[in-house]
């Protein structure tokens, strides 16, 4: 009788700090997930822990730390700590590729999963690259000319080289730029992990001291430019002056860029709206669920997002969402009738947003359907069931380039 062995897939990701958000965060998920289904999974990490000074993470480095059904080695950056660049944890790679069937490598244009990849093609382990929106023209168009001259060096050689790439809803992959690559795509969305028991209702508002059944809008996001804050802070500045009753929470942070986060703080606060907004900072735990499961409306008005972690915690907490056509699962949003869509410009998304707040009853309607949406689209252990057959199918030879075949769905 012939036994299978268990897959053993590497997780390589440039760091798993906090500070860089869900995009990073979502391999921790992934990992666990795909350990309770037997694949036994390695992550190769550096102790990156932002990009304008603060300290590396305090962890062990070189040797494997345990958690949740895989393991995790941090390296140290270096010699080029501002690119979470680790000669070490390439070292580890070259060293060890043989031991492992296949590399799941999160991030482009970033040195070490470039080189990541290299590493891999040298040693012949097949990979996989997760671009988390670098290939979107928008993201491009930012320091265009030094990454038209890195594809040319070097990613569109990643690109080429890889088994597939993955995306994370259909329109991302639809819209990316493949350096004239034929690369099979996957496209297998993010997850979100559910905790066990939701805070009581109402504990996030009097713990920020909030009046009680005050309708909350809710931002919980990177503070950054292509996130439209740009355009929400003038269409709640015009609610605000129509009377409408709302308390705005503004969550996150963004350690990357803090001349931008403070920007937007001073025009909070000097705003109108700073009798009713609260500004938490970046929040995690009790405080951040019990935000979701408050909030009478979630709203991301960004100009590009190719998924939105942050969307679909919000629907799996119950929470419509408020969301631009340039956030990338819309279509699924709006089908399945979860939220309300905007396009990116202030009176849209002021009409919407008025829309939403004054209708509870469709705020409730909306907020189950996505809830609904969410347990049985973005359940970890449906997104690791789809991940491990893509693995075997890349392992089996079954994608094929996409000038030959239907792109993967």
């Amino acid at each position: 009788m012939i036994v299978s062995q268990p897959l053993r897939i590497l997780q390589i990701v440039p760091s798993i700090s906090l500070v860089y958000g869900g995009p990073s965060q979502m391999v921790l998920g992934l990992s666990a997930a795909l350990a309770r289904e037997g694949v036994r999974v390695t992550v190769l990490t550096t102790d990156s822990n932002g990009d304008v000074g603060q300290p590396p993470l305090e962890v062990p480095l070189n040797r494997p730390i345990y958690q949740d059904g895989y393991q995790v080695y941090y390296f140290r950056c270096s010699p080029f700590r501002r690119y979470k660049f680790s000669l070490d944890l390439l070292r580890w790679l070259a060293e060890h590729a043989a031991e492992f069937d296949l590399a799941h490598i999160h991030a482009l244009f970033s040195p070490v999963s470039t080189a990541a990849a290299l590493v891999a093609r040298y040693q012949h382990l097949p990979y996989i690259l997760r671009p988390l929106g670098t290939l979107d023209p928008a993201d491009l168009r930012k320091k265009r000319h030094l990454k038209q001259l890195y594809a040319a060096l070097l990613e569109r050689r990643n690109l080429a080289g890889a088994a597939a790439i993955h995306f994370t809803c259909t329109q991302e992959a639809k819209i990316s730029e493949r350096f004239g690559t034929t690369t099979p795509d996957v496209v297998i969305p993010l997850g979100v992990q559910l905790p066990q028991q939701w805070p009581p209702r109402g504990q996030a508002l009097t713990q920020l001291g909030i009046r009680p059944n005050c309708p909350l809008i809710l931002f919980m996001s990177r503070i950054d430019p292509k996130k439209g804050l740009n355009l929400l802070i003038p269409a709640l500045e015009q609610l605000l002056s129509e009377g409408l009753d709302f308390h705005f929470v503004l969550a996150g942070t963004n350690p990357q860029d803090p001349a931008y986060e403070h920007k937007i703080q001073v025009q909070i606060k000097t705003s109108p709206l700073a009798s009713c907004t609260t500004m938490t900072g970046f929040v995690r735990g009790e405080l951040k669920m019990g935000l979701l499961q408050d909030a009478a409306v979630f709203v991301m008005p960004s100009y590009y997002e190719n998924f939105g972690i942050a969307v679909a915690e919000s629907m799996a907490a119950g929470t419509p969402v408020v969301i631009s056509n340039q956030v990338y699962i819309w279509k699924e949003v709006q089908d399945a009738e979860a939220g309300w869509i905007t396009s990116c410009n202030v009176e849209d998304l002021t009409q919407v947003l008025r829309l939403a707040l004054q209708d509870a009853t469709e705020q409730r309607r909306r907020g189950l359907n996505a809830q609904a949406y969410a347990r049985k689209c973005y359940s970890w252990n449906a997104i690791a069931r789809q991940t491990i057959e893509t693995y075997q199918q890349v392992l089996a030879g079954q994608l094929l380039p996409l000038n030959t075949s239907m792109t993967q769905r």
